[in-house]
């Protein structure tokens, strides 16, 4: 049981406002943002349906991330991460081979890391938005929210 003192409601109130304080400060969390311009964020319910379309998911994580468990049917295209987790990223650091994403520019595709902390499917996302893809879906919730819907994996 805490002292009267830690269950106060001035404390309680103290509480938010430090919490308040250090996510404004950038302290609460790394997590990706929630959109990304050209791009269309989905969640697993939509990557399905895309998916069962025959639109490609692609697959950012690294091999062995990859081989342990992935989307049925993805395909491996791991994008290499040097930068720092923000929006304002170096991509110069980075390496990602957009010559092994669908050739067509202007066809759907859908990609995928480890969930909104994982940064490697934003800026997969933005590259290829940025190289010209038109129809960019980034299933920011990632492997895990594909999982927690019960989907198929290999």
């Amino acid at each position: 049981m805490f002292p009267a003192s830690l269950t106060s409601p001035l404390f309680k109130a103290f509480c938010a406002a430090a919490l308040a304080l250090a996510a404004t400060a950038g302290f609460a969390s790394t997590d990706t943002p929630l959109q990304l311009a050209g791009v269309t964020v989905v969640s697993a319910d939509q990557a399905k349906k895309l998916r069962d379309t025959g639109v490609p998911v692609i697959d950012i994580r690294v091999a062995n991330e990859y081989v342990d468990s992935h989307i049925k049917g993805a395909t491996n295209v791991p994008y290499k991460e040097k930068s720092a987790k923000d929006v304002k990223f170096d991509p110069a650091q980075d390496s990602f081979d957009l010559s092994k994403l669908p050739p067509n520019k202007e066809a759907p595709l859908v990609l995928y890391c480890n969930g909104p902390e994982c940064w490697k499917s934003y800026k997969a996302s933005k590259a290829a938005a940025d190289a010209g893809y038109r129809k960019v879906h980034w299933l920011r919730g990632g492997l895990p929210e594909w999982k927690a819907r019960g989907y198929p994996v290999e």
